[in-house]
């Protein structure tokens, strides 16, 4: 399916970008372990050159028309691109999903803050659970009720990734937490841009975020039992490890701050122990009711998509396409503007 230099190339990324990431990917079956690796280093590649690149806006625009090539059989002459060319051959990988992921990404070009809890979770559905509906899909997995949990699960790592980088995000004058949080501290933001610091009410916003993290990385545990068997540790591993760093970010009072948390490889090593353990102990079928519970309205599209409730040559949705139409306008403005200099 995959040329074999090219996911090997995959491997790389992974190994030197994602730590987390390749450690779990190790208890995957090779079946569903070699795709994911592809998928994940192209949604890494994605993510990277938009949140690293000076050129934000362009990296979107970029992406928009490498997932346009990979989707009519023509994908760029690189190895992420052939090997999710070769993913959405093998797997019908609803179109959907890989677009919410540039979605998200498009908000973080054109600088979208959030204003409610809810906002956030619907950040988060897009650049987080739209990859574990695409993991899902790989394991050929289309339940709805699995695909839920399996957006619980990305809404949760993603709420984690935003709690563990306050500090960072501050600095490169980012904010991910909700505006009305803020609001309700009475903080300025623009204060807390130029003297980020881990006051009493910034510690609350984080150790709210993770509670939020915490209720969904426990349901999303109902819908691993509805995986493939040999699929289950590796998703257990992805869940304890990035709930690990929720674990070092309590450990530092919740400063994030003055500090990054991160799990040691120790850490890392017996979260796959238990996760194995874990694994082994479920049964063939899931046995919790809370498999069934409603998705969260923010991912609800994603299960949607994931499941074949709606076609996949559905066109791009109306917010995605007024984000790139921005994004498209803020080029030619600032390419107009460098040409004036000139």
């Amino acid at each position: 399916m995959i040329a074999p230099n090219d996911l090997e190339h995959c491997r790389r990324v992974i190994k030197t970008g994602s730590l987390s990431f390749h450690a779990a990917s190790k208890l995957l079956p090779s079946n569903v372990r070699d795709p994911a690796l592809a998928l994940y280093a192209f949604c890494r590649l994605a993510d990277d050159e938009v949140d690293e690149g000076n050129a934000k806006g362009r990296a979107v625009l970029d992406l928009q028309e490498r997932l346009d090539l990979a989707y009519q059989g023509k994908p760029r002459n690189a190895p992420e691109d052939r090997a999710f060319a070769a993913i959405i051959e093998e797997f019908d990988m609803p179109r959907a999903l890989p677009e919410a992921l540039l979605e998200g990404l498009a908000w973080d070009a054109v600088e979208k803050r959030y204003d409610t809890l809810s906002d956030v979770r619907s950040y988060s559905a897009r650049v987080a659970s739209a990859v574990g509906a695409m993991m899902c899909v790989l394991m050929r997995v289309r339940d709805p009720n699995a695909l839920a949990r399996a957006c619980d699960l990305g809404v949760a790592m993603q709420l984690t990734n935003i709690a563990r980088d306050v500090g960072e995000d501050a600095h490169e004058r980012r904010i991910y937490l909700p505006i009305d949080w803020l609001n309700d501290a009475n903080m300025d933001l623009e204060t807390f841009f130029n003297a980020p610091k881990p006051t009493r009410e910034v510690r609350g916003m984080v150790r709210s975020l993770l509670a939020e993290a915490h209720r969904l990385y426990i349901r999303s545990e109902a819908g691993i039992s509805a995986l493939p068997l040999s699929a289950r540790s590796g998703i257990f591993a992805a869940r304890y490890i990035y709930a690990g760093i929720s674990g070092a970010v309590r450990k530092n009072q919740h400063d994030s701050i003055n500090f990054r948390a991160h799990t040691s490889k120790a850490t890392k090593l017996a979260l796959i122990g238990k996760s194995a353990i874990r694994a082994a102990g479920t049964t063939v079928l899931p046995t919790s009711p809370v498999i069934y519970a409603a998705p969260l309205p923010e991912v609800k599209f994603l299960v949607d998509a994931a499941a074949g409730e709606v076609q996949n040559h559905v066109g791009r949705t109306e917010s995605l396409l007024n984000t790139l139409a921005e994004l498209k306008a803020r080029e030619t403005h600032g390419l107009s503007k460098g040409m004036a200099a000139e």
